[in-house]
């Protein structure tokens, strides 16, 4: 890789960012805080490196983003080895999320799925189960949203089809949740 392609490579990331639509950003990070404000909880998954995004946003709120303050209730399920495997063996991969969002959501929380395409089946299963428990839910995708676009309650459609990006932006718009949700409740 050459130095122009490094400043290529951050020059696109920098210019999709730009191009995201933040007031879909802004009004789902509310969505976030206004679900813990009145008691309940956010819950994140997704695949590969959608799964560390959905445990990286949940550490900045049980631990702190930027603000000291009360943790707050924020969960990722795709951290417990044990569940996942278990599920995936005894019903199938497509049941890991659905079967732990049917154990842990409640209504009133909001459910955030995960996937560059918006066609995770796990994904997308872990969405219905969400959407039948009365829970508010959020897409974060990449630029078509896949199947994702018509089951949640909103989509944020990173305007990408590079995987890397998509998931640079995921990260940045985690960020800008916490600190909607720090901004808020701490």
């Amino acid at each position: 890789m050459e130095l122009r392609e490094v400043k290529s490579y951050l020059e696109t990331g920098a210019d999709v960012r730009k191009s995201l639509d933040a007031s879909v950003v802004l009004e789902t990070g509310k969505m976030i805080a206004d679900a813990i404000r009145d008691g309940g909880k956010l819950i994140l998954f997704g695949n590969g490196g959608s799964a560390a995004d959905s445990q990286h946003i949940a550490a900045e709120l049980v631990g702190r983003f930027e603000k000291e303050g009360r943790p707050l209730p924020a969960m990722a399920l795709t951290t417990n080895t044990s569940s996942l495997t278990a599920i995936g063996n005894d019903y199938s991969y497509e049941e890991v999320f659905s079967r732990q969002v049917r154990a842990f959501a409640r209504r009133g929380d909001v459910v955030v799925g995960i996937s560059t395409s918006g066609n995770s089946r796990n994904v997308i299963a872990g969405i219905q189960a969400a959407k039948e428990m009365g829970c508010r839910t959020i897409g974060l995708t990449g630029s078509g949203g896949g199947k994702l676009l018509s089951l949640v309650d909103a989509c944020i459609r990173v305007p990408s089809d590079r995987t890397s990006i998509i998931q640079e932006v995921h990260i940045a718009i985690g960020h800008i949740w916490s600190k909607i949700v720090e901004d808020e409740l701490r």
